[in-house]
């Protein structure tokens, strides 16, 4: 068993071996694309879509369902967001651990209609509770409004990450369950027919999901359809484990998915952590196009520690090239701050970072007053491999620029304080760096919109921390500059 593992892992680092393509590769042309870099948000269990050319985004929120729009993939990291559900506002059984939403468009057979349809986890507080439900949108809108629809395959026990399929011409709902009839051990990958968009009937299915990185667990199956066949992907491990990874089965998208000899199975991962780039449990995921159509794309969640630990996942990018076995060919993820050519059709252009060594009192630079120090110790968790910290209160690293908004990523630790920071020497905001265990690139702040011109951003060690802290250290990393001016660029 240890020999094949060892096999199939230096098969996949054997297609991860080839240098990713530079920016003008991907795009096929002589000018490089602008970039954007990660991470597009702080929540884990990304789906992504892109509707009439605009990105919308959903992740885990916890206590309620919402979505993010964007005109550029790049502004995700400021985009506001819209509650479209509230757990509070809704039956106490499915109330709140609101897990894993996923966006659809199908039509009702009640009135012929196109609308879209949110599938999503919940529970009443107890985990064993959690099951899956369905949104409908009143229009053809993604944004919604949206009125609770359904329950939908609920079998009395644990259920989680249900999301639709389409094979053969007919729609059936995929999750992740505990064991092979639903009585405990391993959590596979079940299929069920729709009749609806909303409820299922007939056989319920095991599908053949054997192959992982560990044993314990399959969940988050979706899908993506290239070449005549549809490959249905799915995470591998316990989500808080390091080992968290990608992997998938196929079927010809004519085939008929309950009859489990269809189905191919592929022992090639498509994710896997990459220590060398601060990487960890790549996973929970969706397939998205690119905003002209002409490329695929996946959103998918990692850490950058490698302690076990659901905290601290967030959302990343990546473009999808195909191998010979018809499976999505993904690049080792890169770490936190990487610049990523925009997707084709994205009109940009993206924000300009300020690294914490940019010194100086100019534009897009940082300058430090009192006690710093500086260091690479912290590696690919950092953006360019350095940061800057202090503990002496008093001590101020301020950001000049010119824009119209402006975030600052850095370190959470558990020796990190409480941070002041101002804009333009106006009010100071308090914002606590603290989190255990440590993660570096967090998107700790964002400013409100300012009016267009030059700003300075101020942040203050104030000494001060939580009594979970073991000390007061502020961490200055990098920042990201939007300009919302016609013809302004990144």
């Amino acid at each position: 068993m240890l020999r094949t593992v060892l096999l199939m892992l230096t098969a996949a680092m054997t297609l991860f071996a080839a240098a990713p393509p530079t920016p003008a590769e991907l795009s096929g042309e002589d000018e490089p694309r602008a970039v954007f870099r990660a991470p597009l948000d702080p929540g884990a269990d990304p789906f992504m879509v892109t509707v009439d050319g605009r990105y919308h985004l959903m992740t885990t929120k916890g206590n309620r369902l919402a979505i993010k729009t964007a005109d550029t993939i790049a502004d995700l990291p400021r985009a506001r967001e819209k509650t479209i559900w509230r757990g509070a506002d809704d039956d106490p059984s499915r109330s709140t651990q609101i897990w894993a939403p996923a966006l659809y468009r199908s039509t009702s057979p009640e009135d012929g209609q196109p609308h879209w349809y949110v599938y999503y986890t919940a529970s009443d507080g107890v985990d064993a509770n959690h099951r899956m439900y369905v949104l409908e949108s009143e229009g053809d809108d993604p944004l919604g409004p949206y009125s609770f629809k359904a329950k939908i395959a609920d079998y009395g026990g644990y259920m989680i990450d249900g999301e639709p399929i389409t094979v053969g011409g007919q729609q059936y709902f995929t999750w992740s369950a505990p064991g092979r009839g639903f009585e405990g051990g391993p959590q596979q990958i079940y299929l069920q027919p729709m009749d609806t968009p909303w409820s299922t009937t007939g056989e319920t299915v095991a599908l053949p999901v054997d192959i992982g990185t560990c044993p314990e667990v399959r969940e988050g199956p979706t899908s993506i359809v290239h070449d005549g066949r549809l490959v249905l992907t799915y995470s591998s491990c316990d989500t808080g484990k390091p080992d968290y990874s990608l992997y998938a089965i196929s079927i010809d998208v004519d085939g008929d998915p309950t009859d489990l000899a269809q189905w191919r199975t592929h022992e090639r991962p498509l994710l896997l952590r990459n220590d060398a780039e601060g990487v960890y449990g790549p996973g929970h995921h969706s397939f998205f196009t690119s905003p002209d159509g002409t490329e695929d794309w996946i959103a998918y969640h990692a850490k950058n520690t490698p302690a076990y630990t659901y905290d601290h996942r967030t959302t990343r990018a990546a473009p999808v090239r195909w191998a010979e076995d018809g499976l999505p060919l993904l690049d080792p993820p890169v770490a936190l701050g990487v610049d990523v050519p925009l997707p084709s059709g994205d009109p940009g252009p993206g924000p300009r970072a300020i690294n914490d060594t940019d010194e100086g009192t100019g534009a897009f630079q940082v300058s430090y007053a009192g006690d710093w120090r500086s260091g690479d110790a912290c590696g690919p968790t950092c953006y360019r491999g350095d940061d800057h910290w202090s503990w002496t209160p008093g001590s101020t690293a301020t950001f000049r620029f010119t824009g119209t908004q402006i975030a600052l990523f850095s370190v959470r630790d558990t020796g990190n304080g409480i941070a002041a920071i101002s804009v333009d020497g106006r009010n100071e905001e308090l914002v606590d760096l603290y989190a255990s265990p440590r993660t570096g690139q967090v998107q700790q702040w964002t400013s409100r919109r300012l009016p267009p011109g030059e700003h300075t951003v101020t942040v203050r060690v104030t000494g001060e921390r939580n009594p979970r802290s073991s000390g007061a250290v502020i961490s200055i990393d990098r920042a990201e500059v939007w300009d919302d001016r016609p013809g302004r660029s990144g």
